[in-house]
């Protein structure tokens, strides 16, 4: 019996929760606590004939098992990772250590989302071999420059790693390096739920450690191939306005990391509907039917590979208080969620942090710098240039303002602890931009070179509302007048209104 037969005949009598391992094959329905997020959304893209490039999933309950096994994969675990592995190798017609070479991405994946806290790598399983064979096309007259950047990468990803990456030349070589590669890429994974970023994370969010984080294996596809491949994020609704339009970035010959980090400056979506508008238009048309399933505006990470479209994974949007609002409202009116709901996703705190972002102030000073605001809102703060510096004077009681060239997940207790974030690099879908939103912090992205040099000392004023700078503070700031209250936000106050009389009116009393 094969390993598809036997991963079949489990499939067919047994209980995904009794299972450790699980292809992403739509044989099971999606359970994000068992799961993640990241897995089940693959399931719900697939179901959808949206073109996922095939994958399993470690899940939560062999992370709780790695963990109370002395931080190892224990023989069970390990075997059934084999026979997923035999599975995917089956559903792609490509070889983990051999040749046609499969290379995959080892991706963390919690119940909740944590954007960026736990690891993730990229090309494991990368070998001699592998190399040899992606670069046999220069004799083609191919350009194979994506290949060095393919060996560099690994390297840097293994660099902790007790054994040395590219070292294999034989067949049974390489397959036993790329296996070493895996076995310790998902232990850096299940590791990676206890590091310092995810454990602050978690505290500042009141999520339960208990949780654990899946682990997805996936074939890899390459954005950095050739001059019809890229990387992009697409979401279906401005996250910043709330406007019903595609926002997100496109970033050509790249790996996602590329884009996320901030380290290249990425193109807007219309740069990809000009260059491959058959895939901007599948592109947008998924996205709408994945809002439709969500009842929500999603935000979609995704690769093209030689002028084919594959989606990496799809996810609720952070947003700002007034993307909010008008999601709430335009989601009513669209027929996807009932005026019960849209309350529940609004409450007091995001309709005050509306009405402070449309209010007016005084001239703050002289313009320091300008890019994109991501999160609406003013602040001013002392501004630092060091996550543990900020976090270590706001315990002291001082206002920061956190300035880098660009963040990573290394800077949550820095952005838990600012104002307000600016950074020199990075576009609306970076990591600061969507970390900012999420925390609610007033945050400006790409403020251009030299910027953080230019602030680092100074106390400063942001405004996230228009993407703007200011030497010295805030000094005045009146309430919005009533003309500048959006229609929506006046819409949910009818709404909650209503829905408050009807209480009184059934209860004989408010709950006040």
């Amino acid at each position: 019996m094969t390993a598809a037969d036997r991963m079949a005949g489990t499939r067919s009598t047994g209980r995904a929760r009794d299972r450790l391992v699980v292809p992403l094959d739509g044989a099971v329905p999606p359970d994000r606590e068992l799961f993640g997020g990241k897995a089940s959304s693959l399931l719900r893209m697939a179901a959808l004939g949206v073109p996922v490039p095939p994958a399993f999933t470690l899940t939560t309950e062999a992370c709780r098992r790695y963990q109370s096994n002395g931080r190892q994969l224990s023989a069970r675990l390990w075997a059934q990772v084999l026979d997923a592995l035999d599975d995917l190798e089956a559903r792609t017609g490509r070889r983990f250590g051999g040749e046609p070479a499969l290379l995959v991405s080892v991706r963390s994946g919690a119940p909740v989302s944590m954007p960026g806290m736990m690891d993730t790598l990229l090309n494991v399983g990368l070998t001699r071999a592998a190399l040899a064979e992606f670069g046999e096309g220069r004799a083609a007259g191919q350009d194979t420059g994506w290949v060095a950047e393919l060996a560099e990468g690994i390297r840097k990803a293994f660099a902790d790693a007790p054994f040395a990456v590219l070292t294999g030349r034989r067949t049974e070589e390489g397959r036993a390096e790329a296996l070493a590669q895996l076995r310790w890429a998902i232990a850096r994974i299940f590791d990676s739920w206890h590091n310092e970023r995810a454990e602050v994370y978690r505290r500042a969010n009141g999520i339960s450690e208990q949780l654990g984080t899946a682990v997805t294996v996936q074939a890899m596809v390459f954005g950095n191939r050739d001059d019809r491949s890229g990387t992009g994020v697409y979401l279906t609704r401005n996250p910043v306005t709330g406007a019903n339009e595609p926002y997100g970035e496109w970033l050509p010959r790249a790996q996602g990391e590329s884009l996320v980090s901030g380290e290249r400056s990425a193109l807007d979506l219309a740069a990809l509907r000009a260059a491959m508008p058959d895939v901007h238009s599948g592109l947008v048309s998924a996205g709408r039917r994945l809002e439709a399933i969500e009842t929500h505006p999603v935000e979609i990470e995704f690769t093209v590979e030689s002028g084919q479209l594959y989606f990496l994974q799809a996810r609720r949007c952070t947003r700002t208080p007034q993307a909010a609002v008008r999601w709430a409202v335009e989601l009513v009116g669209e027929g996807l969620i009932g005026i019960p709901e849209a309350l529940d996703r609004v409450d007091e705190d995001t309709v005050r942090k509306v009405i402070e972002g449309v209010g007016s102030a005084q001239a703050f000073g002289r313009l320091l710098a300008s890019g994109t605001g991501v999160v609406p809102g003013r602040c001013c703060g002392l501004v630092v240039d060091d996550a543990d510096e900020a976090d270590r004077l706001a315990e002291d009681g001082q206002q920061v303002i956190l300035a880098r060239p660009s963040t990573s997940p290394h800077d949550i207790h820095g952005f838990l602890a600012a104002a307000g974030v600016i950074t020199e690099r990075g576009g609306g879908t970076s990591h600061a931009a969507v970390v900012a939103r999420q925390i609610g912090v007033p945050c400006v992205v790409g403020c251009g070179p030299g910027v953080v040099a230019a602030t680092v000392g100074r106390v400063v004023t942001i405004d996230g509302t228009i993407g703007a700078v200011y030497d010295g503070a805030l000094t005045e700031t009146t309430e919005a007048a009533p003309s500048t209250i959006s229609p929506e936000l006046s819409q949910l106050s009818r709404w909650r209104a209503a829905a408050t009389a009807q209480r009184i009116s059934s209860t004989g009393r408010s709950d006040s």
